[in-house]
C-alpha cells in the first residue's frame, strides 16, 4: 500500500534556519510511505566466526528469512553440516530476532543422491548449490562435470523437489571473462532443462540480457532467477571511474549498460520469474583494498533502500511488494510472510565504513545519500 503524506514545506533539514525558510515559503511537499510485506533475500552469505557475529544483525533486521549460501571453508557438503552451520547462525542472532535461515547443500562431484534424501528429511536443507569449480569465492571444491558426475543427484533432487541454485558461468579460461554466463546458459543449462524439465532451478544473480531472456523463455515455476541491487544499479564502467573500485567487483563480474537496462527491464515488469536476492558477500576492507582483492559487494544494511530506488525510478513501485515478498516463497513453495515493513522516502547517508573489532567491512553506496528508509512492525 501507497500513502502519499503531505508535509507543511518543500525542505526537509534539522537546522532551525530550514525550518524558519519553511515557515516563510508556505509550500507543501509530498512523502511517501510504501507498506509491503516483509521481503526474504532468496540470495545471501553469512560467512562463520567474526564476520558472522558481525553482519548476521543486518540481514536479520531487514528479511524475515534467508536462502544462505554454504561456501565456507570447508563448503558445508552435508546436511549434518547444514545443521551445524544453521545452529551458528541463530546464536549470533540478536534476542527477540524472528529470522529464519534457509540452508543449502554445497554440491560437489562426490555428492551422492542419499544425501538429498536426508536433506529433504531434515526440514532445514531448502536447496542445493551449483558452483562450477573456480568460478568463485571459496569454489574450488565445486562441480567439474555435471552431467558425467551429478547426473543420479540430480535425478533425486527431482523426486525430492529440491531446487537447484546455480552460480551461472563456465570457469574454461579461453572465455572471456564478460561472457561466462551467456556460454553457460548454451552449453550447460540449456541441456540440463532439456534432460531434466521438472526440475526446479534458481539462477543466481543475472547479469546479462542472455539471462532474462533465457529465464522469460522456460517454463513458470520451474525456472526463475535472483538479482542483486548491484546489477540493477551499476554497469561495468563503476569498476573503473575514478580509478580502480574494489568493493564494486563481484562475480559475476557487472556487465555492460545495455545488460542492466534489460534486468531492470525485467524485474520492474511484474514477471513472476525474478525476485530478490542481494548476493550481500562481506569482506575485511583489507581483503578487497589488495592486489588480489575478493569478489563480493556487502549490500545487506542497503538492499531494500536499493531495490526501492530501482522501482521508483522505473514508475514501478506497485510491482515492488511481488519482487521483494511474493515471488520467492513462491517459487520454493512456503508461505508468505504474515509482517510487515513500510519504505518511507527519507534522504539518509551511508556510513562509509562499519567498524568491528576485527576490521573493517565497506558497504555498498558508501557514503552516498540514499532516498528511502525501511522500518518494521
Amino acid at each position: 500500500m501507497i500513502k502519499t503524506l503531505v508535509s507543511p514545506c518543500s525542505v526537509v533539514g534539522f537546522g532551525s534556519q530550514k525550518l524558519k525558510s519553511c515557515k516563510k515559503l508556505k509550500t507543501r511537499a509530498v512523502r511517501m510511505e510504501l507498506t509491503i510485506t516483509q521481503p526474504d533475500d532468496w540470495h545471501l552469505h553469512l560467512r562463520d566466526g567474526d564476520l558472522l557475529q558481525a553482519v548476521v544483525p543486518h540481514s536479520a533486521s531487514h528479511f524475515r528469512r534467508a536462502i544462505v549460501m554454504p561456501n565456507l571453508k570447508p563448503p558445508v557438503t552435508s546436511t549434518a553440516a547444514a545443521i551445524t552451520y544453521r545452529e551458528s547462525i541463530m546464536k549470533a542472532l540478536p534476542v527477540g530476532t524472528s529470522f529464519d535461515p534457509l540452508m543449502t547443500l554445497y554440491l560437489t562431484d562426490k555428492t551422492q543422491p542419499q544425501e538429498i534424501k536426508l536433506a529433504r528429511e531434515s526440514g532445514v536443507v531448502y536447496a542445493v548449490k551449483l558452483y562450477p569449480a573456480g568460478a568463485t569465492t571459496n569454489s574450488q571444491d565445486g562441480v567439474t562435470d555435471l552431467f558425467g558426475k551429478c547426473l543420479p543427484v540430480l535425478e533425486e533432487m527431482v523426486k525430492q523437489n529440491m531446487p537447484l541454485l546455480v552460480h551461472g558461468e563456465v570457469t574454461d579460461p579461453s572465455i572471456d571473462v564478460f561472457d561466462r554466463e551467456k556460454i553457460f546458459i548454451e552449453t550447460v543449462l540449456q541441456p540440463l532443462i532439456q534432460r531434466l524439465p521438472q526440475l526446479k532451478v534458481v539462477m543466481e544473480h543475472i547479469t546479462t540480457m542472455d539471462a532474462v531472456n533465457f529465464v522469460e523463455s522456460c517454463k513458470e515455476g520451474f525456472v526463475g532467477a535472483t538479482v542483486t541491487p548491484q546489477h540493477l544499479l551499476l554497469n561495468r564502467n563503476a569498476l573503473f571511474q575514478g580509478g580502480l573500485q574494489p568493493h564494486n567487483y563481484c562475480l559475476p563480474v557487472l556487465k555492460r549498460e545495455i545488460h542492466r537496462e534489460a534486468i531492470v527491464k525485467a524485474v520492474t515488469s511484474g514477471s513472476k520469474k525474478f525476485f530478490l536476492g542481494t548476493d550481500s558477500a562481506p569482506h575485511e576492507r583489507r581483503r578487497k583494498e589488495t592486489s588480489c582483492g575478493c569478489a563480493g559487494i556487502y549490500s545487506a544494511p542497503v538492499a531494500l533502500s536499493l531495490y526501492a530506488k530501482v522501482f521508483d525510478e522505473a514508475g514501478a513501485l506497485d510491482k515492488l511488494e511481488a519482487f521483494t515478498s511474493f515471488n520467492g516463497p513462491d517459487f520454493y513453495g512456503l508461505p508468505r510472510n504474515s509482517s510487515k515493513t513500510t519504505l518511507k522516502k527519507a534522504p539518509w547517508k551511508v556510513p562509509e565504513v562499519l567498524s568491528f573489532s576485527f576490521g573493517e567491512i565497506v558497504p555498498m553506496f558508501a557514503g552516498e545519500t540514499l532516498q528511502w528508509q525501511a522500518s518494521f512492525e
